[in-house]
């Protein structure tokens, strides 16, 4: 199907699939009782979204399309989601800053997409920014508690920029279907990106980092090695009992 509107919407569904269920890793083992459920909580919200932007492209699709037959029944290379979301989560301090670089770029791109065209979009995300804005605010809290808290935590988060840098520059650029924007200028939102990022690292006395090369690929099908990994998990139970419903 070569709708543009159709792989917009699979590409923020995946993006949020993916790092939902990077999230759902985390479940029971986080580093305290409250900050378990609350990572928790983001994932469910994650999902959430990217149920309702499933649903939307379903019905797009027509057919025996559903929600279940486009997160379960794709092969790696149909997933548009963008690198970051699926590298592996490392420790407590790298997952919530790939949470503050996702969520803030969120956050942006879903304050322009209130305004779009399509109503259908725009519902979807009025509805995620009221989640995506405490998303932010939790996970900037923790950059900053990290980042100028002990020389360990410090370290680590030099460590966590250095690691995820280079995979926050594809969240703008735009891929063909994006073309069309669906209301969004990704010039704007990498700029109040840009502005947002550098004030909470400075707040954390984390540097930003030199790197300029950027990894790029996933929105288009390319992805690193570990996304197979994910979905060989995520879809083991319908690949195994096509169509099973609980």
């Amino acid at each position: 199907m070569h709708d543009p509107l159709f792989h917009y919407c699979l590409f923020l569904a995946d993006s949020a699939l993916i790092l939902g269920h990077r999230n759902s890793e985390w479940c029971g083992h986080g580093p305290v009782l409250e900050q378990d459920i609350a990572l928790t909580n983001i994932a469910l919200d994650l999902i959430g979204q990217a149920r309702n932007l499933y649903q939307y492209a379903a019905s797009i699709q027509g057919g025996d399309a559903t929600e279940d037959t486009l997160a379960y029944l794709r092969d790696e290379r149909a997933y548009k989601n963008c690198l970051l979301v699926e590298l592996p989560n490392g420790h407590w301090g790298q997952t919530v800053l790939r949470q503050f670089f996702f969520s803030t770029y969120q956050y942006y791109l879903f304050q322009q997409l209130i305004n779009s065209t399509d109503v259908q979009l725009a519902a979807i995300a009025e509805k995620s920014l009221k989640e995506v804005t405490y998303h932010v605010r939790w996970s900037s809290e923790w950059v900053i508690r990290l980042g100028d808290g002990t020389e360990e935590s410090k370290q680590k988060m030099e460590e966590a920029v250095d690691n995820l840098w280079s995979y926050t520059g594809e969240l703008f650029v735009p891929a063909a279907y994006e073309t069309p924007g669906f209301g969004v200028d990704l010039n704007v939102v990498q700029m109040q990106w840009q502005q947002k990022v550098a004030a909470i690292l400075d707040e954390a006395t984390l540097a930003l980092s030199q790197q300029g090369w950027m990894q790029k690929g996933g929105k288009e099908g390319t992805h690193t090695e570990h996304l197979g990994y994910i979905l060989a998990e995520m879809q083991s139970l319908q690949r195994t009992y096509p169509g099973a419903r609980w």
